[in-house]
């Protein structure tokens, strides 16, 4: 269950949205919960969710609802009207199209699915995340790599970054010859600055770390500055593209405004991709300024999306097909202890039968001893041949739901 930017206004989710220690806060009291069996977060700038095993439905519901609320400092009452949530069937299907990329702003993007393998690795190693939501997140980065192996859906844009830097070039119908600022070396920020390299413009990268905006900058092609210089740098720039998560806004509109007087009317184009957001709303206000936010980003995308539809339907089939696999695979595992067991309890009364008959029997030698043991368990896996065959064929099926029930009853495991 989680936000959307489809289902939640772009303050509430950037309240709601969960990066570094604050996930592992989250993770942490999802855990401690009595109904939540497991947990992994996934918050991206477009979403924040919570995969969950659950002990009990609706109490679960209500428990993770809360976790939230807290976390972005709400009432529970203020998350429920925008929160969705799936189940089963259709949980798994929702992860497996979010990795697919059919769930993104820009259609078959492929951060997504770094980002979901980030999310359970994360869940993994806080201990929020156990066997099963571990399989069901190995089986959903496979399908992710599987779209975008077999079908065309990550032909093109198919990144936030790169999206943001394509809709900022139809802004300014070029970017050669521009002067852009990119402010961030993490993943987003990274993304736009390779997305810049070539462009034929001047390229400054600023991070709260001095040392990653080096390393970024010398890899394309670009020039380091300080986060202080940022606000004086503005004067100079023609976009400036922010992509990092920061505890405050790096711009304000004061900020902005100041610099904006020292440009002789020239625009200045602001896109912030940053989830919460890292520019200053206000900044939009200020004259000679146009601020694009992660609204107009998904607008820009659905365009671009148009291209790659054929693809939907493509991709929408191999989730299905991966979900039918999932479920049967769940299943078949859900056999195997059911055999066991069934096997165990044919050994032991076949065991117990010939010790109890065994004064019998008379003086037998070794042979006739081997001999009787293999006839018996021959006779033994005769007998659970069929049983075992049908159980394993129907596996994943309600045929085998109710051919493991009935064994279950008729043998007393």
């Amino acid at each position: 269950m989680g936000l959307h930017q489809r289902s939640a206004p772009l303050d509430l989710l950037e309240r709601v949205s969960l990066s570094g220690d604050r996930i592992a806060k989250a993770l942490a009291a999802l855990s401690a919960q009595p109904h939540v069996l497991e947990a992994v977060v996934l918050s991206t700038c477009m979403r924040t969710e919570v995969h969950a095993v659950v002990e009990r439905f609706h109490p679960a519901v209500g428990e993770v609802r809360d976790v939230l609320a807290e976390m972005a400092g709400l009432a529970p009452e203020d998350l429920s009207d925008h929160l969705y949530s799936y189940w089963d069937r259709s949980a798994v299907s929702h992860l497996f199209s979010v990795a697919a990329g059919l769930d993104s702003a820009v259609l078959g993007e492929g951060e997504v699915l770094s980002q979901v393998k980030s999310a359970w690795h994360t869940a993994w190693g806080e201990q929020a995340a156990g066997p099963l939501l571990s399989g069901l997140f190995r089986h959903a980065v496979e399908v992710g790599k599987r779209s975008r192996s077999e079908t065309a859906i990550a032909r093109g844009t198919t990144s936030i970054s790169a999206a943001a830097v394509a809709m900022a070039e139809k802004r300014l119908g070029s970017l050669g010859g521009k002067t852009v600022l990119v402010a961030g070396a993490g993943e987003m920020g990274t993304g736009m600055a390779q997305a810049l390299a070539g462009a034929g413009g001047y390229l400054w990268i600023t991070n709260r770390t001095l040392e990653r905006a080096e390393a970024l900058a010398a890899q394309v092609g670009g020039e380091a500055v300080s986060l202080a210089e940022l606000p004086d740098r503005l004067a100079d720039a023609d976009l400036l593209l922010a992509g990092t998560q920061a505890p405050s806004f790096l711009l304000t509109a004061d900020q902005v405004a100041s610099a904006v007087k020292q440009r002789a009317e020239r625009p200045l184009l602001v896109v912030d991709a940053a989830l919460p957001r890292s520019i200053e709303p206000a900044v939009g206000s200020v004259a000679g300024v146009t601020l694009l936010d992660l609204e107009d980003l998904r607008a820009f995308a659905e365009e671009g999306r148009k291209a790659r539809a054929q693809e939907v339907s493509v991709v929408a089939a191999i989730v299905e097909e991966e979900v039918d696999r999932h479920f049967a695979e769940a299943e078949a595992r859900r056999v195997v202890p059911l055999l066991t067991m069934l096997r165990a309890h044919a050994e032991e009364i076949r065991s117990y039968e010939l010790a109890r008959h065994r004064a019998r029997l008379g003086s037998l030698d070794e042979r006739q001893v081997d001999a009787l043991e293999a006839i018996t368990k021959g006779i033994v896996a005769k007998l659970l041949h069929r049983p075992t065959v049908a159980l394993k064929e129907a596996a994943g099926t309600p045929k085998g739901e109710r051919l493991g029930e009935a064994a279950a009853d008729l043998f007393g495991l």
